[in-house]
Protein backbone atom coordinates (compact mmCIF):
# COMPACT_ATOMS: atom_id res chain seq x y z
CA UNK A 1 0.00 0.00 0.00
CA UNK A 2 2.85 2.73 0.73
CA UNK A 3 4.89 1.33 -2.39
CA UNK A 4 1.41 2.15 -4.14
CA UNK A 5 1.13 5.43 -2.81
CA UNK A 6 4.81 6.88 -3.17
CA UNK A 7 4.10 5.97 -6.95
CA UNK A 8 0.57 7.46 -6.77
CA UNK A 9 2.67 10.45 -5.24
CA UNK A 10 5.22 10.40 -8.04
CA UNK A 11 2.87 10.54 -10.53
CA UNK A 12 0.87 13.70 -9.57
CA UNK A 13 4.14 15.48 -8.43
CA UNK A 14 5.54 14.97 -12.28
CA UNK A 15 1.89 16.13 -13.44
CA UNK A 16 2.31 18.64 -11.68
CA UNK A 17 5.66 19.70 -12.83
CA UNK A 18 4.38 19.09 -16.61
CA UNK A 19 1.52 21.34 -16.74
CA UNK A 20 1.87 25.15 -17.22
CA UNK A 21 0.24 25.95 -13.77
CA UNK A 22 2.96 27.09 -12.20
CA UNK A 23 3.81 30.98 -11.54
CA UNK A 24 7.21 31.98 -12.08
CA UNK A 25 9.61 34.92 -12.60
CA UNK A 26 12.22 35.96 -14.87
CA UNK A 27 13.52 38.94 -16.79
CA UNK A 28 12.45 40.09 -20.39
CA UNK A 29 14.97 39.39 -22.64
CA UNK A 30 12.84 39.92 -25.78
CA UNK A 31 9.89 41.23 -26.91
CA UNK A 32 9.22 39.69 -30.13
CA UNK A 33 5.98 41.40 -31.33
CA UNK A 34 2.94 43.67 -29.24
CA UNK A 35 1.61 39.77 -27.29
CA UNK A 36 4.88 37.71 -27.43
CA UNK A 37 7.97 38.33 -25.08
CA UNK A 38 10.84 36.10 -24.08
CA UNK A 39 11.41 35.75 -20.81
CA UNK A 40 14.44 34.36 -19.02
CA UNK A 41 14.00 32.13 -15.90
CA UNK A 42 16.67 29.75 -13.94
CA UNK A 43 19.13 30.07 -17.47
CA UNK A 44 16.04 29.02 -19.61
CA UNK A 45 14.34 31.55 -22.15
CA UNK A 46 10.69 30.61 -22.32
CA UNK A 47 8.25 32.52 -25.31
CA UNK A 48 5.40 34.06 -23.54
CA UNK A 49 2.19 34.95 -25.70
CA UNK A 50 0.11 37.47 -23.62
CA UNK A 51 -3.30 35.73 -22.74
CA UNK A 52 -6.51 37.83 -23.60
CA UNK A 53 -5.13 39.59 -25.98
CA UNK A 54 -4.53 40.33 -29.89
CA UNK A 55 -2.19 43.05 -30.90
CA UNK A 56 -2.00 43.76 -34.56
CA UNK A 57 0.76 42.12 -36.44
CA UNK A 58 4.26 43.32 -37.26
CA UNK A 59 3.65 44.71 -40.70
CA UNK A 60 -0.44 45.82 -39.61
CA UNK A 61 -0.97 49.27 -39.11
CA UNK A 62 -0.04 49.70 -35.05
CA UNK A 63 1.51 46.96 -35.47
CA UNK A 64 5.18 48.53 -34.27
CA UNK A 65 3.79 50.72 -32.30
CA UNK A 66 1.76 47.70 -30.37
CA UNK A 67 5.42 46.27 -30.06
CA UNK A 68 6.89 49.53 -28.75
CA UNK A 69 4.50 50.01 -26.33
CA UNK A 70 5.24 46.34 -25.18
CA UNK A 71 9.00 46.42 -25.07
CA UNK A 72 8.65 50.09 -23.00
CA UNK A 73 6.54 48.13 -20.29
CA UNK A 74 8.81 45.33 -20.27
CA UNK A 75 11.78 45.13 -22.00
CA UNK A 76 14.91 44.27 -19.44
CA UNK A 77 12.20 44.17 -16.02
CA UNK A 78 11.59 41.42 -13.83
CA UNK A 79 8.11 40.19 -14.66
CA UNK A 80 6.12 37.19 -12.78
CA UNK A 81 4.62 35.12 -15.54
CA UNK A 82 1.22 33.58 -14.69
CA UNK A 83 0.42 30.80 -17.23
CA UNK A 84 -3.06 29.75 -18.68
CA UNK A 85 -2.30 26.94 -21.34
CA UNK A 86 0.10 26.06 -23.88
CA UNK A 87 -0.71 27.07 -27.91
CA UNK A 88 -0.59 25.52 -30.74
CA UNK A 89 3.23 26.81 -31.00
CA UNK A 90 4.08 25.91 -28.14
CA UNK A 91 4.52 28.92 -26.56
CA UNK A 92 3.28 29.59 -22.57
CA UNK A 93 0.27 31.99 -22.70
CA UNK A 94 0.31 33.66 -19.87
CA UNK A 95 -0.52 36.47 -17.81
CA UNK A 96 2.78 39.15 -17.58
CA UNK A 97 3.28 41.14 -14.22
CA UNK A 98 5.70 43.73 -13.07
CA UNK A 99 7.40 43.84 -10.32
CA UNK A 100 4.68 47.26 -9.14
CA UNK A 101 1.91 44.76 -9.83
CA UNK A 102 0.81 46.32 -13.39
CA UNK A 103 -0.87 43.39 -15.15
CA UNK A 104 0.78 43.78 -18.52
CA UNK A 105 -2.27 41.87 -20.52
CA UNK A 106 -4.82 44.60 -18.96
CA UNK A 107 -2.45 48.06 -19.79
CA UNK A 108 -2.34 47.31 -23.47
CA UNK A 109 -5.49 46.64 -23.84
CA UNK A 110 -6.83 49.77 -21.93
CA UNK A 111 -4.19 52.29 -23.93
CA UNK A 112 -5.49 51.04 -26.90
CA UNK A 113 -2.96 48.86 -28.31
CA UNK A 114 -4.80 45.27 -29.00
CA UNK A 115 -8.01 43.47 -29.26
CA UNK A 116 -9.56 41.76 -25.97
CA UNK A 117 -8.88 38.49 -27.84
CA UNK A 118 -12.66 37.46 -27.10
CA UNK A 119 -12.12 33.84 -28.63
CA UNK A 120 -9.45 32.21 -25.74
CA UNK A 121 -11.03 34.50 -23.30
CA UNK A 122 -14.38 35.30 -23.72
CA UNK A 123 -15.03 35.15 -19.78
CA UNK A 124 -12.63 38.54 -18.87
CA UNK A 125 -15.01 41.10 -18.50
CA UNK A 126 -11.74 43.13 -17.33
CA UNK A 127 -10.51 43.33 -20.46
CA UNK A 128 -14.01 43.37 -22.15
CA UNK A 129 -14.49 46.68 -19.86
CA UNK A 130 -10.91 48.17 -20.72
CA UNK A 131 -11.08 47.63 -24.39
CA UNK A 132 -14.66 49.65 -24.41
CA UNK A 133 -13.09 52.29 -22.61
CA UNK A 134 -10.16 52.51 -24.64
CA UNK A 135 -12.46 52.48 -27.86
CA UNK A 136 -14.39 55.63 -26.63
CA UNK A 137 -11.50 57.55 -25.63
CA UNK A 138 -10.05 56.39 -28.98
CA UNK A 139 -6.73 55.62 -27.31
CA UNK A 140 -4.14 53.92 -29.77
CA UNK A 141 -5.53 52.19 -32.69
CA UNK A 142 -9.16 53.05 -31.72
CA UNK A 143 -7.92 56.68 -33.07
CA UNK A 144 -8.35 54.41 -36.63
CA UNK A 145 -11.96 55.01 -37.71
CA UNK A 146 -11.65 51.61 -39.02
CA UNK A 147 -8.98 49.35 -36.99
CA UNK A 148 -8.82 45.54 -38.73
CA UNK A 149 -8.22 43.53 -36.38
CA UNK A 150 -5.59 40.60 -36.53
CA UNK A 151 -7.53 37.59 -37.00
CA UNK A 152 -9.04 39.21 -39.67
CA UNK A 153 -5.60 40.63 -41.29
CA UNK A 154 -4.01 36.99 -40.85
CA UNK A 155 -6.95 35.20 -42.23
CA UNK A 156 -6.80 38.07 -45.40
CA UNK A 157 -2.92 37.43 -45.99
CA UNK A 158 -3.55 33.92 -46.39
CA UNK A 159 -6.60 34.29 -49.46
CA UNK A 160 -4.96 34.02 -52.76
CA UNK A 161 -4.50 36.95 -54.81
CA UNK A 162 -7.44 38.40 -56.84
CA UNK A 163 -7.78 36.20 -60.02
CA UNK A 164 -6.00 33.40 -59.45
CA UNK A 165 -7.97 30.23 -59.29
CA UNK A 166 -8.43 27.64 -56.64
CA UNK A 167 -7.76 24.10 -58.05
CA UNK A 168 -10.62 21.98 -58.90
CA UNK A 169 -11.07 19.08 -56.98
Amino acid sequence: MRLFLLRLHLALFLALLASPAFSFTGLVVSVKDGDTIEVLSDGRATRIRLHGIDCPEKRQAYGYLAKVATAVLTFGQAVTIHPHDKDKYGRLVAEVILADETNVNQLLVKDGWCWWYRKYAPDDTVLETLETEARQTKRGLWNDPHPVPPWVYRKAKHKPPVGVLEPLR
